[in-house]
């Protein structure tokens, strides 16, 4: 069973005890969230499609840290004009453990 959920403006397709980063959220390592975004749920057999969301289903997470992503680097250089500057982010990012998916009636 798979679901496509919906967090912080981005799709994730998610299986259980998977482990996805999305945007930082507002919570605790350790506490547990539901997710009611659920855009699409399969059972293998049976595809439901939300219009957007399934009313009901939900998806059950438990927060494993708070972290931050890889940094990038935007780099800009004019030539010859000696003039360049550098900028550099990191994002902050929340760990989710997936634990079950809840298909709705």
């Amino acid at each position: 069973m798979y679901a496509i959920i919906e967090v912080g403006s981005k799709q994730y397709s998610v299986t259980k005890d998977d482990i996805i980063e999305v945007n930082k959220q507002v919570v605790v390592k350790g506490d547990n969230i539901s997710i009611e975004k659920v855009l699409l749920v399969s059972d293998g057999k049976k595809v439901e499609v939300g219009q957007p969301y399934i009313k009901g289903a939900k998806v059950e997470a438990a927060v494993l840290k708070q972290t931050f992503g890889e940094k990038t680097t935007a780099y800009k250089h004019r030539r010859r004009k000696n003039s360049h500057w550098e900028k550099g982010h990191r994002a902050q990012l929340t760990e989710l453990k997936i634990k079950s998916i809840v298909l709705g009636s």
